[in-house]
């Protein structure tokens, strides 16, 4: 059985769009999880009266993305989860995206799998994975080396976002959760995925299994709409910033191989520190 686990804080229009694409998937067989970390905006209330299929579970108010998305994955596992995936609610899953997403990780020896992201406004493709140069920080796109005619089936990856990743349980017996403490809400996915990958599963991005995302929604994403000085406190320093520069070195010394790790840092610093002003 496959346990969809979505951690929810406010945002309630977003949770409902996510939830009512899934009641419109032609492949019916998972479960819902959502966990809601100290929603103010009526959410509890919301899901209880119209998804009463989804399984609710409270958050203590403070668990962010990692913590959020452990405390349903463990309740899965509990449950006697094969499958699980994380998503996040501000996505909207295309029709056939689990039945895709089924049958790929039918297909081969139990791998990982992230979903093709489009945008959910203009449907122009936003993420398809890729790999990541340690040295440079730079980041190497699918979507740069696959035409868009040749864009399905599935494709080697190794870093993949919590936005619709398929996870088999053997992952979770041999690498355990996602890394809440050492990374609260950013990189903990990109981290996971590697884990995975080192632990000898292979990752890939399925194209054929989309999914509808919003990419000016993350809280970094806002954080640079308006260019502050106190923004830019928030973008390196928040948790919910996205060069938070704390986690990008945990996450760093973590994956990064050892001779690589001193430029690592000195141009992941580097980007991070300049990268504001310029994008």
């Amino acid at each position: 059985m496959l346990y969809i686990v979505i951690p929810v804080f406010n945002r309630l229009a977003y949770t409902r769009a996510c939830l009512d694409a899934l009641r419109q998937q032609t492949h019916q067989s998972f479960r819902t999880i959502i966990v809601d970390d100290g929603s103010t905006d009526g959410t509890a209330a919301v899901l209880a009266a119209e998804y009463p299929e989804v399984t609710v579970l409270p958050g203590t108010g403070s668990l962010f993305w990692t913590a959020g998305v452990n405390l349903g994955l463990q309740h899965a596992l509990d449950q006697g989860a094969d499958w699980l995936m994380t998503m996040n609610n501000d996505v909207v899953p295309y029709p056939d995206f689990v039945a895709q997403m089924m049958q790929a990780a039918n297909s081969r020896p139990p791998a990982l799998y992230g979903a093709f992201e489009l945008d959910a406004r203009t449907q122009e493709p936003i993420y398809a994975g890729g790999w990541l140069n340690w040295r440079t920080g730079s980041f190497r796109r699918l979507l740069d080396e696959v035409p868009a005619d040749q864009r399905r089936g599935q494709r080697p990856t190794e870093y993949l976002p919590g936005r619709g990743l398929l996870i088999p349980r053997v992952v979770f017996e041999r690498i355990g959760l996602f890394a809440a403490e050492l990374l609260p809400h950013y990189y903990a996915d990109y981290d996971f995925t590697h884990q995975a990958r080192l632990a000898g599963f292979e990752v890939y991005l399925n194209f054929d299994a989309r999914l509808g995302t919003y990419p000016d929604e993350s809280g970094d994403q806002k954080n640079r709409q308006q260019r502050t000085l106190r923004n830019y406190y928030q973008h390196l320093f928040s948790i919910r910033g996205g060069a938070n520069l704390r986690d990008f070195t945990q996450f760093a010394r973590r994956n990064c191989p050892p001779r690589d790790l001193p430029l690592c840092l000195l141009t992941g610093y580097s980007r991070r520190l300049v990268g504001y002003f310029l994008r």
